[in-house]
Order: C-alpha cells, then structure tokens, then sequence
C-alpha cells in the first residue's frame, strides 16, 4: 500500500481556523467524523486526549501527530491541517505547530495500512519536506509532495537493501571492512506504535549515515517487532540506545554500555544520543533478575490459560508447513494414484506419497519441540524433539520399532506429542531451578552438559513409563470413536467446526477447530471421517473471505470504495482457504459481519457433514477440489454457505450515505 491510499483531499484542512489545542482536535475531529473516519466523536476525542495525557504529541519542529487507534475508528487514514499563525501544543520544544497530522487506525488495521502509516511517518524526519509542506498551497500540492518523498525513500531502501547485500558477500568472502566501522544498536518503540516508533528509527540511521556509524535499529511498532536485532549485532555493537515510552526486551543488552531515553528523544536529539554512547558517557547496563524473568511475568498477566494457548500455538505454527506440506504432497499422490496409469505402483504417486509421509513423521516430533522450546526455551528443544519421536513410535517387545505417523497405529500419536512437549518444557523450567545456585565456575556445564543428558533421560522415562501406555488407549479411543460416528453426530460436528472457523477468523476458536480436523487428518489420512472434518473446516474457512466479495461486489451501495476495492481479492483469498481476507470487513463492523459468517459457515460444515464430503487433504480449499469424493458438491456446500453469509450481511447492513473516497 502506498502514503496516497491514506491520504485524501476531503481529509484535509489547509486554514485551521482553531486557535488553542482544544480547539484544533475538535476541529479535525469534525472533519474525521464528516469524512466517515470515526463513528463516534466524543470517544475520538476521549483516545485523542488520553494519547496527549500521556505525553505530548507535539513532537517539535512545528509538528503534531495526535493519533489514535481503537474501535471507534472505520479506517486508517492521515488527516493533514495546517495553521499559518501557529497553535501553542504544548510541544516539546515550546514552539508553536504549524503542521498537524492526525492519525487514525482501526482496530483490526491490516499490515498493509501500517507499514504506509510508518512510512510516512519516516518521512517527517526530513527538514526539506516539512518546509515544503508548509507553503503548500491545496491538498493535492500536499499528496504531491508525500508521492515525491515516498518515490524517493523507495529508490533509497533498494540502493541501501543492495549495499547491504554486498557487504554480506564481501563479509562471507572475507574482504569486507564493514565490521571496521562503529556499530550502535538500538530499539524504539512508542504506547500506539503508529508514528514516533518510525521516526525515530529513521532519524538516529540518518544522523548515524552523516557521521559514518552505522546504526541499526529495531522497531517495537504497531506491527509486532521489526528489524530484529541479531545476538551477533548486540555483540559487536559499542553502545544501545533505547528510544522507548514502553517496555521493551532489555536483558540481551546485559553488559553493554546504554542509553534509555523517550522515543521523542529519537526523533528531536538523535545526535546527543549517538554522542553518549561514542563519548562514552552512557553506563553499563546490567539486567536484574526481575529484568531476566520478565518474559515470565508477561506470560503470568495473560493466565493460565493464555499460556498454554501461547505454547500450544508456537507448536502448532511451526508444525504446520509439515502438514501442510506433506498433506498436500499425499493428496497429489491419491490424484495420481486415482487417474495415471499403474495405480500404486505408479513411480509418481510412489514418490510423492512417500515424501508426504515422511514430512508426516516429523509432524508430532515438531511440534512438542516448539511446544518446549517455548516453554523452557533453546535447551528444552530436544527433550521435546525426542519426546515427540517417541510418541510417534511404538513401545515394542524387543525395544523401540519405528511407526510412520501416517499409519494411525501409534500409541500417543497428536495428544501424546502435546503432552510430551509440555512435559518438556516444564521439566527443563524445574531443572533450570535446580541448578541455579551452582557455583558460577562450573556455568558453562548447564546447557552443554546437565541439561542434555538429565532432560533426555527423564522425558525418556515419562515417555516410555507413563505418557505412551496412557495416551495408546485415549489414542485408539478417538480415532474408533471418530471413524464409527453416524451421519447424525458427524453433521453435528461438522457443523460446530465450521462454525468456529468464522467465530475469530484466525483466533483461538479458529486455530481450535482447524487443529482438531488436521491432528485427526495427520494421525491418519486414509480416516474418511478425518477427510469430512477437514473438508468442514475449509468450507467454513472459505465462507468469510466470499461472503464479503459478493456483498461488495452486487451490493456496492453498502459498502464504501475502499471496501469494495478489498472485497476483489477476497475473491481469491476465499477460493484459497485463506480466512483473514474478511478480518478487515469484521473489525471495522463486527455486530453485521461476524455473526452472518458464523451462519454461512455452519451451513456450509452442516452440508458438509449431510453429504459426507471428503477432502483428504490438509489446506488448498478449492484449489484441491480434484481429491474431493463429491467434488460439486464440495463446490455447492461452500456456494450455499456463502451465499447465505453474504445476503445476509448485505441486506442486514444500512446502505451508506456517502462514501468520502468518491
């Protein structure tokens, strides 16, 4: 997305005619809510003051950037005003501001609108362009020049992208002097993370560019982090400096010199910081055991629950390219099996259903690693690997025998590699603890020698004793009871899965859903109602995505420019199996748009279920309709769910006004 898709003529006021700052937000909070930007006014404001209780976001320069981002807010926008005369902001450095720019961004903003937000922010640093935005003249003369200096940033991230490549090379061939040069690190990071995080990172890089120190930052921002900062560039580095209003992660920069100022400071005096650390008069920092033991404490403020939800997904996110992977290479094998000549004893289908299963067999290994390395971090990752393996294994008479997770005949199988990753990770958390009070002479023996050993052998002796007997029996349980389910309990479940698909699009009941469809699917593949399950949950995976295309595209009138121009790709996204097309359209209008998905998508997994439609494959939504025992009416149930969310969204919607893009 580019600066212009945030700016717009109608959002702009090039006389404000406020005198004082209560004034000037009312004024622009009149036109953001003429505009259709914000639906309710008086909260606006509310979240606009509480931002500037905060601290002030008059930033200096004869600039401000109130900014919001919460629900009363319908899309992100940049609303530009301007006072010839000045308004007194209580900015930082005291001096009247001429230029305002006002942030906004919905609750659900995508990626796409936030990267453009940064960017422009990015380009506030540069003195040049604020001068020109000041004698301006009308909107589009503004827009103009944001086009100009976006086009310019763009052609200096590649030249600087393709710089940095070649110091990689030069560096891996060993004839690189980029280490010869001073190295500060750094992070910033502000409450909203829309705007100061950004110009912060790109002030302190440029005033490192004009003093030849190369500056390298990483952005706590709206996004999540960016530009991480590596442990080798910490290492090298001769100071940090922290730009920050929020708390960031401080225990990696134990014993490096350190300068921990507001974001603000980044942007208004990157050059006094770089001072303090080239100077030397910033002080060494040294993390507390309160600063080590933060990520924990986190972790406690979102429950119990929240935890095991946090560990379970890190398991399953990195479990997934497996399935994936592997299911959809399974899937073309029973195409080629099913329509080439030779059957199975087809090369092709050979090939590729042996390579499906074995990405199978890493499956459960995979994810109980995750799960532990989450937990208990990097030392926890074996232990859970090997947990993991051994859930997919069978205990036999003469040792331990080799069983591929795809033949559904192991005796912990998905449940036993959940229980063995958290085993896992709690078992090294208890062993960390135990150790602790060793003396600091024998430290290094931790992690190369203590941990391996003692948490292979007591995840060894759970798994073997205790996880594996337990789990065989719930194990065989599920799957006899899944495969012996009648119509009736079948079209139960398919539907409460299909459902849940479009509760959060991507959530927690989302992820709950698809995980129990894919874990039966993965503990085996050949299961016809693992194939019903997983063709449920796609349908009600898909059923969002289109609801929202057809509303958008054969009742334009109830959706504005910028959503009719979103619903095109849900087109696609829809006919992929991807659900997070439609998280737009629900953050901006949940009470419409979620529970008229939730219907389609219950219709389309009650369909699914009636007519036992199988897809033995894990992902591809339309795109693997070829595996699907009925293959039209695979196509029909998602037609039919889709048709019903997407009327009853449309006609359930008020017709808008007036759409401010047009």
């Amino acid at each position: 997305m580019r600066i212009k898709d945030i700016l717009s003529t109608e959002s702009m006021i090039m006389d404000l005619k406020a005198t004082n700052k209560e004034d000037a937000i009312k004024e622009m909070a009149d036109l953001e809510v003429k505009t259709g930007i914000v639906n309710n006014e008086d909260e606006f404001i509310k979240s606009i003051w509480a931002r500037e209780d905060e601290s002030t976001t008059g930033i200096g320069g004869g600039i401000a950037m109130p900014h919001a981002r919460n629900k009363y807010i319908n899309k992100a926008r940049v609303l530009f005003a301007k006072s010839k005369n000045g308004i007194d902001y209580n900015s930082l450095d005291g001096q009247p501001v001429h230029l305002f720019f006002m942030i906004t961004a919905p609750d659900g903003a995508d990626n796409t609108h936030l990267q453009a937000l940064a960017k422009l922010s990015g380009l506030l640093v540069n003195p040049d362009l604020v001068e020109e935005l000041k004698k301006a003249q009308t909107p589009q003369e503004v827009i103009d020049l944001f086009e100009n200096a976006e086009a310019k940033k763009d052609a200096e991230d590649k030249a600087a992208a393709e710089k940095k490549k070649k110091q990689e090379a030069a560096k891996a061939a060993g004839t690189s002097k980029e280490d010869e040069k001073p190295l500060i690190v750094g992070v910033t990071a502000c409450i909203n993370g829309i705007a100061h995080t950004y110009m912060a990172q790109e002030a302190l890089i440029k005033a490192g560019e004009k003093r030849g120190i190369e500056v390298r930052i990483e952005t706590n921002g709206s996004e999540g982090v960016k530009d991480k900062l590596t442990p080798e560039e910490i290492k090298r580095a001769k100071g940090v400096i922290i730009a920050s209003d929020k708390k960031v992660d401080m225990p990696r920069f134990d014993g490096k010199e350190l300068v921990s100022r507001p974001v603000v400071d980044g942007i208004n005096k990157p050059n006094e910081l770089i001072d303090d650390i080239m100077d030397g008069k910033a002080s060494v920092y040294h993390a507390s055991a309160s600063d080590k033991s933060d990520e924990g404490s986190s972790d406690a403020s979102v429950g119990v629950w929240g935890k095991i939800y946090k560990n379970l997904m890190s398991g399953v996110s990195h479990m997934l390219p497996f399935v994936i992977g592997g299911g959809i290479l399974m899937a073309i094998s029973f195409i080629v099996e099913n329509y080439m000549a030779g059957g199975p004893k087809n090369p092709a289908f050979i090939f590729l259903n042996s390579a499906g299963n074995l990405a199978f067999a890493f499956m459960v290994p995979i994810l109980s690693a995750y799960i532990a390395e989450s937990i208990g971090d990097l030392p926890a990752l074996m232990p859970g690997l090997v947990g993991g393996y051994m859930a997919a294994i069978v205990n036999g008479t003469n040792g331990l025998q080799v069983n591929v997770q795809a033949h559904a005949t192991s005796p912990a199988g998905f449940l036993g590699g959940i229980a063995s990753g958290f085993i896992a990770g709690y078992l090294m958390i208890l062993l960390k603890k135990i150790f602790a009070k060793l003396p600091k002479s024998v430290e290094g023996m931790k992690p190369m020698l203590l941990y391996p050993i003692l948490g292979l052998l007591f995840i060894a002796l759970i798994m073997y004793y205790i996880v594996n007997p337990i789990f065989s029996s719930v194990n065989f349980f599920i799957t006899g009871f899944l495969n012996g389910m009648g119509t009736g309990n079948l079209v139960v479940l398919t539907t409460i899965l299909a459902g849940m698909m479009a509760i959060d699009m991507g959530g927690p009941f989302n992820k709950a859903a698809y995980v129990f469809a894919s874990g039966a699917f993965a503990n085996d593949p050949h299961s016809a109602t693992a194939a019903v399950m997983m063709a449920a949950v796609m349908v009600g995976g898909m059923v969002p995505p289109f609801a929202t295309a057809i509303g958008t595209t054969f009742f334009k009138n109830k959706f504005n420019k910028e959503e009719r121009r979103a619903g095109v790709s849900n087109w696609i996204l829809g006919f992929s199996f991807i659900t997070e097309g439609a998280i737009p359209f629900a953050a901006a209008d949940p009470g419409h748009v979620i529970p008229s998905c939730v219907l389609g998508s219950a219709v389309g997994g009650f369909l699914v279920g009636l007519w036992h439609i199988q897809v033995p494959a894990p992902h591809g939504g339309l795109w693997v309709s070829p595996l699907a025992n009925h293959i039209w009416l695979y196509f029909l149930a998602t037609i039919i769910g889709s048709l019903v969310a997407g009327l009853v969204l449309s006609f359930w919607r008020k017709p808008i006004s007036k759409d401010p893009d047009e």
